[in-house]
Parts: C-alpha cells; sequence; structure tokens
C-alpha cells in the first residue's frame, strides 16, 4: 500500500494524471522491487518485522525499481532516488520502529 500511495502522490504532484494504466506503469518496477526484497528477507530466514528486515526490503526495492526504471527508458534524477527512499523509509520502517515502543506500553 506504501507503495502505491507514494506512486498515486507522486503522480499527482506532477500533474501526470490518475488513471490506473498510469498508476501500473509508474508502479510494476517498485512492486517487482518489493517483491524482490521480501524474497531476500524469506531466504534469510525473517519475519519481516525488524527495523533491520525492513531496510533491506526497502533497499532492494529501491534499486530494483530504479533499475528497471533505468531499463524501461523512464528515467532516473537523483532527487527522484531521494524522495522515493525518504517516503517509503518513513513509512515502511517507522511502524517498525514505533511499534515495539507502543507495545510495551499497552
Amino acid at each position: 500500500m506504501v507503495v502505491l500511495a507514494f506512486v498515486a502522490i507522486g503522480r499527482a504532484s506532477h500533474h501526470h494524471g490518475e488513471t490506473v494504466k498510469g498508476l501500473v506503469a509508474t508502479a510494476w518496477p517498485f512492486v517487482l522491487g518489493l517483491g524482490a526484497g521480501w524474497l531476500v528477507v524469506a531466504v534469510r530466514g525473517r519475519t519481516g518485522e525488524r527495523v533491520a528486515d525492513g531496510a533491506l526490503v526497502l533497499v532492494t526495492m529501491v534499486v530494483v525499481g530504479m533499475t528497471l526504471r533505468v531499463l524501461v527508458g523512464q528515467g532516473t534524477a537523483a532527487a527522484f532516488v531521494v524522495v522515493t527512499l525518504a517516503f517509503n523509509g518513513v513509512f515502511m520502517l517507522g511502524g517498525r520502529a514505533l511499534w515495539p515502543r507502543v507495545a510495551r506500553q499497552a
């Protein structure tokens, strides 16, 4: 969901429209990267709950996603890579970082 929100917000902020075709065209490299990241975590025998697991998924998603974008001519820019890491990082890692603290206080 985070990746799809990232794509929808990005497309809307750049006035690219929010058609299903446009969302899919922008999202697929990152969705494949996300799947690759989860596969790496699973192969390592992890559950994905730890911040380190989330960081591995995040970095894999961005590397695979940006590589696929370059390969199909969608391109990347340094600022786009930074925004991708920041937005997805906050939402993918934030819950993992905060959950143990919330659970202890409950």
